[in-house]
């Protein structure tokens, strides 16, 4: 009697630690994942508390940023662990990491991220290799200042580093030129497919240097092979129900060494499509 006792106490336990999953985690998607709250900028450049609460609403507890809002990094920082959001990378612009990497580093500090990344280097179309040497070299320098406050540089890629260099890509000579202990990259899925590539075969390549990964998927219909960096904020759709092979892409990320995932959906129903995205991430099987 005693030990059904013990098996009928545990049951509350269990049902407990069921409900509390993580939203978006299930049998084979793991996570972690949060929000890229730029996702909410109509709303978080008007109402910054609302944005957050919709996040945490979501059901999710990590972030990363774009921005601060005007708010000064600390006050920011309060205002995310009054919402119960832990920020885990940040980005900011690459004109500041290439002038005042001290100072980005300080306030990326102050808002206690992990990573602080760039999601767009500055350039005048085509992105050439000289552009691509001299990014590796301020992601570089700013990788060996940020390793001494435990921080880790990333550069996120965005489609025009796929031009053609040699036998490879200018993203592979950002690969091959940037110091791995200081420097990883972020893969957003919708900027490898819309350009033609594929993401199972990069995370494959660079096992290792993906630590972060932007979850978005891209209209079905949408034409790829484009350059550019840039596409309609109207092709971003729930996921699973676009061009992205989930379960292959998602298992070898788990494989490559992803370390955080984040939503990033740039679309107009963006606050209906990220519980339906959480719904696809729980379900999904690989």
């Amino acid at each position: 009697m005693k030990h059904v006792f013990h098996a009928l106490a545990l049951i509350p336990l269990l049902s407990l630690a069921a409900s509390a999953a993580d939203a978006g985690t299930g049998t084979s998607f793991k996570g972690p994942i949060g929000l890229q709250l730029y996702s909410l900028r109509g709303i978080a450049t008007q109402n910054p508390p609302k944005a957050l609460a919709q996040t945490k609403a979501f059901g999710l507890t990590l972030v990363e940023t774009a921005g601060t809002y005007n708010l000064p990094p600390d006050k920011f920082k309060a205002l995310l662990a009054e919402h119960g959001l832990k920020p885990i990378s940040g980005h900011f612009p690459y004109d500041r990491w290439k002038s005042e990497p001290e100072k980005v580093l300080a306030e990326a500090q102050a808002i206690g991220l992990q990573y602080a990344g760039c999601a767009w280097i500055t350039h005048k179309a085509p992105f050439n290799e000289a552009t691509a040497r001299e990014a590796a070299a301020v992601f570089n320098k700013a990788g060996e200042l940020a390793a001494k406050l435990g921080i880790k540089v990333f550069y996120h890629a965005h489609g025009f580093e796929f031009q053609p260099h040699g036998d490879g890509t200018l993203l592979d000579l950002l690969m091959k030129e940037t110091n791995p202990k200081h420097v990883s990259f972020q893969m957003d899925v919708l900027w490898v497919v819309f350009p033609g590539q594929d993401p199972v075969q990069l995370l494959k390549k660079y096992p290792g240097r993906w630590d972060l990964m932007h979850l978005k998927d891209l209209k079905k219909g949408v034409k790829t092979g484009e350059l550019t960096g840039k596409t309609d904020v109207a092709n971003d759709v729930t996921l699973g129900t676009g061009q992205m092979n989930w379960p292959a892409i998602l298992k070898a990320a788990q494989e490559s060494g992803v370390k955080y995932y984040f939503i990033e959906d740039e679309s107009p129903s963006v606050v209906e499509q990220v519980p339906q995205t959480l719904k696809f991430l729980s379900q999904v099987k690989f």
